[in-house]
């Protein structure tokens, strides 16, 4: 065989592995797409309320919230990594954010970047043990979950930050034309962050990492400082979520996002992000937030204990980590 055809063979390879990503991709968010769809349509049916005004508004809230830090995981997950810090950075965020207008009279704008600025240095803690202390992300991770509990209950007294005025709750009550803000907010960080991820260098760093590490490593990819950025954006993200989140109750709450790692971890496999990394887009962790979301809010208008919520949420975890091993089987075994 001569030097081109060998060439020609191997572009056409590429090509092929290329299209068999494509596919798969396109495949995960068509299911969870079809999901959604169904679980919508079910639930219209199985309660009077689920289509009301206030409820629709109310789901877009909540999912803009589970979108957002969601988004964040993602890009975390992509990269091989876990970040189980997110229910608590985005807890300790929101209480950051509404302290800071209660006690300091820091209008809105100046305490989201405050609750922003909070999730940014969690991100960066983060990045730091994982490319510096070399501490595998799990570990790292479950200890600034632990550390940020603890620092929002020294901060609050475990009691909630309530007294705030209403201009707190635009962000997360606010409308624009009928549309929920929050959402309008979660479509711009949707758009902005899938431009990253595919249109970047920035993105194709990402990946490459999540793909092979130590290839990426070979390549002269600075591993440590794009993984960094990546685990600090995450936290971005997550500031921002936990500020949201905060301004829906109008109120800083301690307690907030105990479990909410499981969700967004949810939300990111659903939408076809894989566990192994290298894998995930943006378009199909927004479907994983909504189908979560609609989980959550059907559970409620049915009177479905928490408690049964959480083993619903985990079967879903289950079997979007079961069809992503199924994939990647599907796909070594025709490569």
């Amino acid at each position: 065989m001569s030097a081109v055809e060998a060439t020609a063979d191997a572009r056409g390879g590429a090509l092929n592995d290329w299209l068999r990503e494509r596919i798969s991709h396109a495949l995960s968010e068509f299911t969870a797409a079809t999901a959604l769809v169904v679980l919508f349509v079910a639930l219209s049916f199985a309660s009077p309320y689920f289509l009301t005004a206030d409820n629709l508004f109310n789901i877009g809230a909540q999912t803009a919230v589970i979108a957002i830090i969601a988004a964040a995981q993602t890009m975390v997950i992509i990269t091989r990594g876990i970040d189980l810090s997110v229910g608590s950075v985005a807890a300790l965020a929101g209480v950051a954010g509404a302290m800071v207008v209660r006690d300091l009279g820091f209008p809105l704008l100046a305490a989201t970047a405050v609750a922003i600025g909070v999730g940014a240095l969690a991100g960066l803690l983060n990045g730091l043990l994982v490319t510096v202390a070399r501490i595998p992300p799990f570990i790292a991770t479950l200890g600034t979950m632990s550390v940020g509990r603890g620092l929002v209950f020294i901060m609050t007294g475990a009691v909630g930050v309530y007294g705030l005025p209403r201009s707190f709750q635009l962000l997360g009550n606010g409308e624009i034309i009928g549309i929920p803000f929050a959402v309008v907010i979660t479509v711009l960080v949707a758009v902005g962050v899938a431009f990253l991820l595919s249109q970047t260098r920035f993105g194709q760093y990402t990946y490459a990492m999540g793909s092979n590490l130590e290839a990426a490593r070979r390549s002269g990819i600075a591993v440590g400082r794009n993984l960094t950025y990546v685990y600090v954006l995450a936290g971005v993200l997550v500031g921002l979520g936990g500020m949201i989140a905060a301004s829906r109750v109008n109120s800083g709450q301690p307690n907030y996002g105990i479990s909410l790692e499981l969700d967004v971890i949810a939300a990111a496999v659903i939408g076809g992000a894989s566990l192994f990394g290298g894998q995930g887009r943006i378009v199909g962790t927004i479907i994983g937030a909504f189908l979560i979301a609609l989980v959550r809010n059907g559970a409620v208008l049915l009177d479905i204990s928490i408690h049964y919520q959480q083993v619903i949420v985990g079967l879903i975890i289950w079997a979007a980590v079961y069809f992503d091993q199924y994939r990647r089987r599907r796909l070594e075994s025709r490569g």
